[in-house]
């Protein structure tokens, strides 16, 4: 399996790192890609890395959240120049998030269509984080439609129309603990949903599945994802593992 999205600098990590990795290696668990947030934590994921050379992949890029007034454009400087100077597999994670703060819209518009630009200069994959903002966000793409335009909806809590629409434009959907959730939701459609389009994730330590709910989550509680996906799809776990796999490398290539 391959954890298409989790945040394993994280400072809730920082005890015990080596074991969550190593217990998410021996339940089967290949790769893991690190979404960047901003240049706070750029050095603690580049690090990590690093140290787990052809397992760990580090993607780049200005998370929604951290497109604040006084910092965004001398943030994106910084993503810039990392572009410039090495091969990322994705640009991410990037988007818009009206949960935390509606009154950065604007910027946030900006900051996602510049990292838009260069996913497309440099034909790489975006992961979008939409919170709250579904609209807002497919206004962003469809006015940025291009050929090379692709990517993941990482965390896809949307519904079956939203879901069609990525696919439309050529992204995939991320699906992580949300499918465990009693009022996710997207359980209830996912079936129609061709299983070519899914890839695996935990967004840990965030959104941990059913029956660790509220507690951290760490990758090796994939397994409960995919779990889910087997009774939704009904097909085995061999073939949920086999598929998404397949899906995750060919988007980060």
């Amino acid at each position: 399996m391959i954890d298409t999205h989790t945040h394993l600098y994280a400072e809730e990590f920082d005890e015990d790192r080596k074991e969550a990795i190593d217990r998410a290696v021996n339940k089967g668990i290949t790769e893991f890609y690190l979404p960047a947030i901003d240049s706070e934590s750029h050095g603690k994921m580049l690090q990590l890395e690093s140290e787990y050379p052809n397992r760990i992949f580090s993607m780049m890029g200005l998370h929604p959240c951290y497109v604040k007034p006084e910092s965004w454009e001398n943030e994106l400087e910084i993503v810039k120049n990392y572009l410039d100077q090495r091969h990322f597999p994705a640009i991410g994670e990037i988007g818009i998030d009206l949960y935390w703060d509606k009154s950065t819209l604007d910027i946030q518009v900006k900051a996602f269509e510049q990292q838009i630009d260069w996913a497309i200069e440099k034909d790489l994959p975006i992961v979008i984080h939409t919170r709250e903002s579904f609209d807002e966000t497919f206004e962003v793409l469809d006015r940025k439609k291009h050929p090379k335009l692709r990517g993941i909806f990482h965390c896809f809590s949307g519904n079956l129309e939203q879901a069609k629409h990525a696919l439309d434009l050529n992204f995939i959907l991320g699906i992580g603990g949300v499918v465990t959730f009693k009022n996710g939701k997207i359980d209830q459609f996912l079936k129609e949903i061709p299983l070519d389009k899914i890839v695996l994730e935990t967004d840990s330590p965030y959104l941990a599945p059913v029956p660790f709910r509220g507690k951290r989550n760490e990758s090796s509680y994939l397994d409960l994802v995919a779990g889910k996906l087997v009774d939704i799809y009904g097909v085995d776990f061999s073939e949920i593992d086999r598929i998404t796999s397949e899906n995750a490398k060919r988007m980060f290539k």
